[in-house]
């Protein structure tokens, strides 16, 4: 994206344990290639909001913790879903990010100029 266009506020929604379908091993891969190229690019999202499966990329065992915590420290903010961290049993295990409510959520679409979902 060329410096002097005006970025829109975009969120990211992640609600599986990694993109798209097919096997983890791919799916890992492809969300690893994903948010390897926002770095990349410097195409910085203002929120990744994980709910479902998705909050299990911000725990201990994500491919993409690094990718992620890279993500958070140029101020992206990494949003978990709270119902979904307790139902999975996650709260003690996440690396990065914070838990936040469905409120939390819906607010970083509701303001968001774009919401892309994964």
């Amino acid at each position: 994206m060329p410096t002097s266009e005006k970025a829109l506020a975009t969120v990211v929604v992640v609600a599986r344990d990694g993109m798209g379908e097919g096997p983890a091993e791919l799916r890992h891969r492809l969300i690893q290639s994903y948010f390897g190229l926002l770095l990349q690019n410097e195409m910085l999202p203002r929120a990744i909001c994980f709910y479902g499966a998705g909050v299990h990329l911000v725990s201990s065992a994500s491919p993409v913790i690094e990718e992620l915590k890279a993500l958070e420290a140029k101020g992206v903010r990494l949003v978990a879903c709270s119902t979904c961290v307790n139902f999975f049993e996650l709260a003690d295990d996440l690396r990065v990010g914070v838990v936040g409510g469905m409120g939390d959520i819906l607010e970083a679409q509701w303001r968001a100029d774009k919401v892309i979902a994964l």
